[in-house]
């Protein structure tokens, strides 16, 4: 049963890319401008852990949809945590799904994704993770070996201040197991607070081009060449 409902997906994905391909050359007949890709849907299975939802686009011509934390995180500056999402997908061939930032969080935060884009292979069938570091930089109070915890708040990635106190306990920063720390009374400085269904990052689903290498004696040349890290300067 299972296999035939697969099998039927399948054609259904074929039949539709067939369509797509039919319509472009119509438009091609009649002299219309055709897009070199056109928007389209595509399949994918998801299994959802304990706690997750589907995840959902914001809206409806968004390109990515929202990853959400399953759990808390305190990021002190300097650290890396690994977030969970809480969703595993099974990409179909020739697609990759690309794990990428949230520009207002890039913007008003020091919480950066690590590896952006991450790159989920069709063949990954694990949890879909966020790799997050904090690049504020560690203040120390006198003696150059003593940190500074100076505040009795956490920040959020929605600009908000969380008392330390109601944070009893989070994911440890630098394992990815079930260890979790009991939170401290006093917050570093530069210490941000992920809550347990923060819109942490985007997914997006995109075509992957697998390369043919073929070996020559030597490339084309053009005006640029092997001109490149800013060899073009800065200026207009």
């Amino acid at each position: 049963m299972i296999q035939r409902i697969i099998d039927r997906t399948q054609s259904e994905i074929m039949a539709e890319r067939k369509r797509q391909r039919a319509q472009q050359l119509d438009k091609l007949r009649r002299g219309e401008r055709v897009r070199e890709r056109e928007s389209s849907v595509v399949n994918v299975k998801l299994v959802l852990l304990p706690g997750a939802e589907i995840p959902q686009y914001a809206k409806p011509a968004d390109s990515g949809f929202d990853l959400v934390a399953q759990e808390d995180y305190v990021v002190e500056p300097g650290a890396t945590v690994l977030v969970r999402t809480g969703i595993a997908l099974e990409i179909p061939d020739g697609y990759e799904v690309q794990v990428r930032p949230r520009s207002g969080i890039s913007l008003n935060t020091k919480l950066r994704v690590a590896n952006s884009p991450g790159t989920g292979d069709s063949s990954y069938r694990g949890e879909i993770k966020v790799i997050i570091d904090n690049i504020a930089q560690v203040r120390y109070y006198g003696h150059s070996d003593v940190k500074r915890h100076t505040s009795q708040t956490y920040a959020t990635i929605s600009g908000e201040s969380v008392p330390t106190e109601t944070v009893r306990h989070y994911r440890n920063a630098h394992y990815d197991d079930e260890f979790y720390t009991e939170a401290p009374r006093y917050a570093l400085d530069g210490s941000y607070l992920i809550r347990k269904g923060d819109r942490i990052a985007q997914a997006v689903i995109s075509p992957v081009s697998r390369a043919n290498f073929v070996v020559v004696a030597e490339l084309s040349e053009t005006e640029r060449g092997d001109g490149g890290f800013g060899h073009s300067g800065v200026s207009i």
